[in-house]
């Protein structure tokens, strides 16, 4: 039978109450990266340009103006890289998709 130093023993319970600080903290760390990517679907890079046609396709499925939405919302994403959700508002979601302007300070972006 082998015994134990008693200092040995303080050391395995530091180590065990040790260990539970950071099980917490790597617990946090995941469900904040979860958070945030979730929280980024839609946001700017979150297209590939090979993704765009089926993106804008989806975005403008809803309008009689398809041809004009299709080209417009397809020239958007290939400078922004992100469309927004859904078939019209939520430009929030894309800043640079709601932020560039024509000339007479319209939306270009559908």
């Amino acid at each position: 039978m082998v015994k134990m130093n008693p200092s040995m023993v303080s050391k395995e319970k530091i180590m065990a109450k040790s260990s539970r600080p950071s099980s917490v903290f790597l617990l946090i760390f995941l469900a904040l990266m979860f958070v945030m990517e979730v929280s980024l679907e839609g946001a700017e890079g979150s297209v590939r340009r090979e993704d765009c046609p089926k993106e804008c396709a989806r975005r403008c499925s809803a309008t009689s103006h398809k041809k004009p939405c299709l080209f417009f919302c397809n020239m958007c994403c290939d400078k922004c890289l992100c469309v927004p959700s859904g078939t019209y508002g939520h430009k929030g979601e894309c800043p640079c998709y709601n932020n560039w302007k024509t000339q007479r300070g319209t939306p270009k972006c559908p």
